[in-house]
């Protein structure tokens, strides 16, 4: 697995290990010592997360905005996102952790969220996609980037830019919403992901 941050990159090896590249100014790339059995990793602006196969979160990097405030007792996380200067964390009971920059509400998960198969962080909005095909989102909304299209579903696949998000739905193709200042919510006409080129999510229910 390869993830990229503002400026540095992370690769997770096939013996769990982490190594990284680039940018080092907030200690992205000073990867705990000894840190094994990691199963998938993110970046940040300017911080790293790693999940390792006991379902324990590792990250270090930049903690102005509390990016490395792991929220007591997160245990059992089966998937972790960064945004810019925040993070998610879905765990395997279908709820949703997030901690680190809340200026724009990206942090403040929905009361009540379960259910969740997938999560994807933004610059400063954040999305969760359910067991049953829907979408939710939260956070920073001036270009409309968690104004979620009424009546989307059947999504198997999301993923939140910097002021745009995307949902591939089980028929191959795409939505888009939010910011479409250089027309990155503008899908190409026609574009469709054919069945044997996207890797569903699986339910948990």
């Amino acid at each position: 697995a390869i993830a990229s941050g503002a400026s540095f990159n992370l690769a997770l090896k096939s013996d769990g290990t982490v190594c990284g590249w680039g940018s080092n100014g907030g200690g992205q790339l000073d990867i705990p010592a000894g840190l094994t059995g990691v199963t998938a990793i993110t970046a940040g602006d300017v911080h790293s997360l790693a999940l390792r196969n006991d379902g324990a979160v590792i990250v270090w990097g930049h903690n102005y905005y509390g990016q490395l405030n792991l929220p007591a007792g997160l245990t059992d996380v089966i998937a972790i996102d960064a945004g810019a200067r925040h993070s998610l964390a879905l765990k395997s009971d279908g709820t949703v952790v997030a901690w680190g920059d809340n200026s724009s509400g990206q942090c403040s998960v929905p009361a009540g969220l379960t259910g969740v198969v997938s999560v994807s962080a933004g610059a400063s909005h954040s999305l969760a996609l359910k067991s049953n095909g829907t979408v939710l989102a939260w956070g920073q909304n001036y270009a409309g980037q968690t104004s979620v299209p009424s009546g989307l579903a059947s999504v198997i696949a999301i993923s939140a830019g910097g002021a745009h998000s995307m949902a591939l739905r089980a028929d191959g193709t795409l939505i888009a919403w939010g910011d479409n200042s250089y027309g990155q919510a503008s899908v190409p006409a026609g574009l469709i992901l054919l069945e044997d080129t996207v890797k569903p999510v699986i339910s948990m229910n």
